[in-house]
């Protein structure tokens, strides 16, 4: 019997997926009549540039523009071949660039859609004169992600897929590329997908249970189906809710405050994890007197590594505003590197910055250690004594392995394995789990409290509605046009 309902209720949300599919693909992009063109190479000079066409005129378009050793139509061309010629300007013949073309033809393709890619030669004007040239024959510049948009639209990617190409551009580690990559073909997708099978097996209890209402046996036997279903559900969604912070890190980058106070060594420390002089270093207090921040790739892990003004009390005006705004830092970042000088005696300003360490994640360096030493790893656990104390000599490179893998071990407890798990690093599909994680509770503690189905049910559906905004079956227009307008032009 249960069986038989189920499948009523895929068929139904199937024909519900496609309907909105259909109507979306007609109303926003107007596919039909619609044929979209964008430079798909960064700006700038290079060896070579492509522009993409995408659309049903692709082929009249090429075929008006292009002039190869054969005189034929590409719609007689084999596809996915690179074809050599020149591009011309239709009006008087006049060469733009020599180019080898590709036909790639639907519905094979990135858009599903006809697409032209040109490959001519790299720089600023090379592939502005040849975007000019589409244009002018029936095409129409692509919004930002359109490309994509029309992947999503024509059903080959679902909306979480689509997220991930975005991810995958802007990736700054291997260990990032490899999470969005595992996204991109459909990990997170595929458990979502499994989830609102399993969030639709619930709704086939509640489907039974309203059928057959006089029947004491069907509904604790539905009871007790839904509060299984249900807590497997709850823990399948808390163990992606898990991945979170780490997701977050992975792709955002680990925000590290370097503190201190003057002339400890915290801009030398900077200079050694970037490998490069990025900040000042003198003998001089307070050469750092604003808000150095650089992205750096420790093990696999970003980090968006921050180096503030020495703390201190002080009188000049523009000092001050730096260390004002390192002491508001403290709380934004996910670590802390407090730096002390371990050749001289603990100082005031050294326990101002203690005491704003306590409770935060933080590793200590004990600097300067190729020196006497009057401040040692005994001293510093009197007053944090839970914290990672590194003995270190930033003159002598001294330390610095430590410390990088300390922050490895600390955040991910030794090799990070990402290709290997479902990794959440969106913030929309973060916020919709954990909408999806409520409703599931709001309906378990429904049913130990024996109210009824319909009750029940309310959260069952927003269960299911949730999870569908991930793929983007249950998702609207405006959404979808949010996430799109964030694309470069060309994706």
């Amino acid at each position: 019997m249960f069986k038989g309902i189920i499948g009523i209720i895929i068929k139904e949300v199937n024909l519900d997926i496609i309907i909105f599919k259909y109507i979306k693909y007609k109303e926003v992009n107007n596919l039909d009549i619609d044929t979209i063109a964008a430079i798909a190479t960064a700006p700038g000079e290079a060896g070579i540039g492509i522009v993409r066409i995408s659309g049903k005129n692709s082929i009249n378009i090429i075929d008006k523009i292009f002039i190869g050793k054969e005189n034929i139509s590409f719609k007689n061309r084999e596809p996915r071949k690179l074809y050599y010629g020149h591009i011309i300007n239709p009006e008087n013949e006049k060469v733009i660039d020599e180019v080898l073309t590709v036909y790639m033809k639907a519905p094979y393709t990135y858009t599903t859609e006809d697409i032209i890619e040109i490959n001519c030669h790299g720089g600023i004007i090379p592939v502005r004169k040849i975007l000019e040239i589409i244009l002018q024959n029936e095409a129409r510049i692509a919004e930002p992600g359109e490309f994509t948009k029309r992947a999503f639209m024509n059903g080959r990617i679902d909306l979480a897929q689509a997220e991930a190409v975005m991810d995958l551009i802007s990736a700054k580690t291997d260990s990032s590329f490899d999470v969005s990559l595992n996204q991109l073909e459909g990990s997170l997708s595929n458990e979502v997908k499994l989830l609102r099978e399993s969030v639709l097996k619930m709704l086939a209890q509640i489907e039974a249970t309203i059928d057959f209402p006089d029947e004491d046996d069907v509904e604790d036997m539905a009871y007790e189906k839904m509060k299984e279903e249900g807590n497997n559900i709850l823990e399948r969604i808390n163990k992606l809710l898990s991945t979170v912070y780490t997701g977050k890190i992975l792709k955002e980058g680990l925000k590290t405050i370097i503190l201190g106070k003057p002339n400890v060594g915290k801009s030398s420390l900077m200079n050694a994890i970037l490998r490069e002089n990025r900040a000042i270093v003198t003998e001089i207090p307070g050469t750092t007197r604003d808000i150095i921040e650089e992205y750096v790739n420790i093990n696999g892990i970003p980090l968006r590594i921050v180096d503030t003004a020495g703390i201190r009390e002080t009188e000049d005006l523009v000092e001050k505003i730096g260390v004002d705004r390192a002491k508001s830092l403290i709380d934004k970042g996910d670590l802390a590197i407090v730096v002390f000088d371990a050749s001289e005696d603990l100082a005031d300003e050294d326990m101002i910055i203690i005491e704003m360490v306590k409770n935060k994640k933080s590793i200590i360096l004990l600097n300067k250690t190729d020196l006497e030493i009057k401040t040692n790893e005994n001293i510093i656990k009197r007053y944090l004594p839970n914290k990672e104390i590194i003995n270190t000599s930033m003159i002598k490179g001294k330390g610095l392995e430590t410390l990088e893998n300390t922050i490895k071990d600390m955040f991910f407890k030794g090799e990070v394995k990402v290709t290997d798990d479902i990794i959440v690093n969106n913030v929309r599909h973060k916020d919709l789990l954990i909408k999806a994680k409520n409703n599931i509770k709001e309906a378990l503690n429904s049913i130990e409290m024996g109210m009824p189905i319909d009750c029940i049910e309310v959260d069952v559906k927003e269960c299911w509605n949730n999870l569908g905004e991930i793929n983007g079956y249950t998702v609207g227009e405006d959404i979808i046009d949010r996430i799109f307008s964030d694309f470069c032009i060309g994706k």
